[in-house]
């Protein structure tokens, strides 16, 4: 960048006349004719410099002072990059976490940063509601076992006596009623016979008229004990053995529902004891494989890590990462004014405190993170720049990451603190052989030193930097209108480079 101090305007001399040569002389004084021609002189002056400024208004439109500095406009490289500021990660993380349900206590946990072997331990957790729970799902599983073999000794007896009942109960039964029958049967018939006889002998006088009907009633008991018997066998063959059936058959049923609940909860219980063995050696966390342990990062709000002795951490939390250190990355936020200029396959430039990286964007989110009040809501975009292979890489380095969104290549430029921005437009002043005047500008890309003209100014023009300070007409409601001026946003974190 090239400045010149714009020389103070020098002011026209004042004629005086000395006497003190005339009195060393000892001359005498000048006649009284010469004041009247100076000032003649003077006014003939005056009249000169006010006819100057009427055909030229431009000469003195505007005043610069001594400490003006210039900007000679030329062509050159402009470099728009995104600087954010990003921490390192690796893409491929082994996540350990808890397999406890519910939250425990972490009672022991290695430090971030060692490097371990497969079946180290890392993490240890508070064992003792685990082991009181083991016991008690140990208790009930020999309760459940106890009730199981109680329901499937009454199921299999249920079955059985419905068989004993078929082949047995019901067949004797069966058997006594048919022989009731059989001999009311026998009797009404040796009754009605014994009856035709009575009857008959009673026709000869042998007998008595009481003799008959006591016979008469004889006969009529006999029929009625048949009768009676008849509906016994009947109701045993056709209601009785069914009811008793149905019984016995609820009674079956009942019990496999007894054997089936019990069967469920020993495995429920069983179930448990296991779940409760395996959370109890899930206490003790060993490594899968062998590397690199760290924390996760904590939470923006927080200023410590949240895997730490004596916290309480939830079951699936992750507790610790193993990163796989050949796949690094940088994952940092892009604003939302700037997202829309970032791709991928960008070039990017990575400063770590030891070395310097050349990358590129891997991937852009299509999605904001959620603003919060911890980042001031500010809306920015994840986007993930993938690294090289490189030696002594480590998560949580901090680096900054240089997205260059556009490269201008022999472009006109001009300082950023040479524009003033109008209400019609964008406006610099330029130092001409007739003073300072405003120009209006057609402005390109930017970034925050420097901004392509496209219109406007010539090569070689020298602008005026901090116009605003030196000048008059500069603000923006007394500029003059502006022309094909294009008003250009404002980048956010941007470097410039050559």
């Amino acid at each position: 960048m090239t400045t010149e101090v714009v020389p103070p305007t020098v002011s026209p001399k004042t004629t005086r006349t000395d006497t003190s040569a005339w009195k060393a002389n000892g001359s005498q004084r000048p006649s009284r004719k010469r004041p009247r021609t100076l000032l003649i002189l003077g006014l003939g002056l005056i009249a000169i410099i006010v006819s100057v400024m009427a055909l030229q208004p431009t000469l003195f439109a505007t005043s610069v002072s001594n400490s003006a500095i210039t900007y000679e406009v030329t062509r050159g490289d402009l470099l728009v990059t995104i600087t954010e500021q990003g921490s390192l990660e690796s893409s491929n993380n082994t996540e350990i976490k808890s397999k406890v349900r519910g939250f425990n206590t972490v009672t022991w946990v290695i430090p971030s940063g060692t490097v371990v072997k497969p079946g180290d331990e890392l993490v240890r957790l508070d064992t003792k509601v685990l082991e009181e729970n083991l016991s008690l799902s140990k208790t009930n599983v020999h309760k459940s076992r106890a009730s199981l073999a109680k329901t499937s000794t009454g199921l299999a007896t249920a079955k059985i006596a419905i068989r004993a009942y078929k082949e047995g109960q019901y067949l004797t039964q069966l058997k006594e009623l048919e022989k009731l029958v059989a001999v009311s049967d026998s009797n009404l018939i040796a009754s009605q016979k014994m009856l035709f006889r009575v009857e008959r002998l009673f026709k000869r006088g042998f007998v008595t008229e009481l003799e008959v009907q006591s016979q008469s009633l004889t006969v009529e008991q006999a029929q009625l004990e048949l009768l009676v018997n008849r509906t016994k066998l009947d109701v045993l063959k056709r209601y009785k053995r069914a009811m008793e059936l149905e019984t016995r058959q609820g009674e079956v049923t009942a019990g496999e529902s007894y054997v089936k609940r019990d069967e469920a909860e020993l495995a429920m219980n069983i179930s448990r004891r296991t779940r409760a063995e395996e959370e109890l050696a899930n206490c003790v966390i060993k490594a899968s494989r062998g590397g690199l342990v760290i924390y996760p990062l904590p939470a923006p709000w927080k200023n410590e890590p949240e895997i730490t002795e004596g916290v309480n951490v939830r079951y699936d939390q992750v507790l610790l990462l193993m990163p796989d250190l050949s796949k690094m990355q940088i994952k940092v936020g892009i604003h939302e004014e700037m997202i829309d200029r970032v791709k991928v396959g960008l070039p990017v430039t990575v400063a770590l405190p030891d070395q310097t990286l050349e990358a590129k964007v891997s991937s852009v989110a299509s999605v904001t993170r959620p603003a919060a009040w911890w980042t001031g809501n500010m809306v920015k975009y994840d986007t993930i720049i993938d690294l090289p292979i490189v030696e002594g890489l480590r998560p949580g380095m901090t680096a900054a990451v240089k997205v260059v969104v556009a490269e201008h290549k022999d472009v006109l430029m001009v300082p950023v603190a040479a524009i003033v921005e109008a209400e019609n437009g964008h406006l610099c002043w330029v130092k001409t052989s007739k003073g300072i005047q405003p120009r209006s500008l057609e402005l390109g890309d930017s970034n925050d030193e420097f901004t392509i003209v496209l219109g406007g100014l010539n090569e070689g023009d020298k602008v005026l930097l901090n116009p605003q300070g030196h000048t008059k007409d500069t603000q923006p409601g007394t500029s003059p209108p502006t022309k094909n001026a294009k008003s250009q946003p404002r980048t956010r974190k941007t470097d410039h480079g050559d």
